[in-house]
């Protein structure tokens, strides 16, 4: 497990930029907050590290987005869905075959993702300024605990 504390949204995203540069098709990236925690941003910067010129905006009325850059990436929002079954209808570990599967709001399909993956929980840190985050990054699996090794190694935003 690893903390880390942002103070801007720019750091936000290069923390996501960080990963986006160590994802490869398998990996599983789960984003969990609030809204308005930053999940999105850190979206923006995986893309932006994973090499993608596109537009990365929240999927909430399409569920998914795909993004292309050294790795495809796919953007999942489940805070629309309530029903297991629409979830399940989407087959979501499918998207591993060829690229990375990134999930917001993943409480939605609790017990229907992918068991191997990064969580990472972002949260306003109201003891600081308005744009601080708390993130905590968690590996769940070998490959996972590799992404969180490889971040250690390598500054990516203020710790705290």
């Amino acid at each position: 497990m690893r903390y880390l504390r942002t103070n801007s949204v720019d750091e936000t995203r290069a923390i996501g930029a960080r990963l986006g540069e160590l994802l490869r098709p398998g990996d599983v990236v789960l984003l969990q907050g609030p809204l308005g925690a930053g999940k999105t941003a850190m979206t923006q910067g995986i893309g932006r590290g994973a090499g993608s010129t596109d537009l990365v905006n929240s999927p909430t009325f399409v569920l998914i987005n795909e993004y292309r850059g050294h790795v495809k990436l796919y953007h999942v929002d489940l805070y629309r869905l309530e029903d297991p079954e629409e979830i399940l209808q989407l087959d979501l570990p499918g998207y591993t075959t060829d690229g990375v599967l990134i999930v917001e709001w993943p409480e939605r399909g609790a017990g229907l993702l992918p068991e191997e993956h990064l969580h990472v929980g972002i949260e306003h840190d109201a003891d600081a300024s308005p744009d601080a985050r708390r993130i905590t990054l968690t590996a769940f699996g070998e490959r996972a605990a590799e992404l969180l090794r490889a971040l250690s190694e390598a500054p990516v935003g203020a710790h705290g």
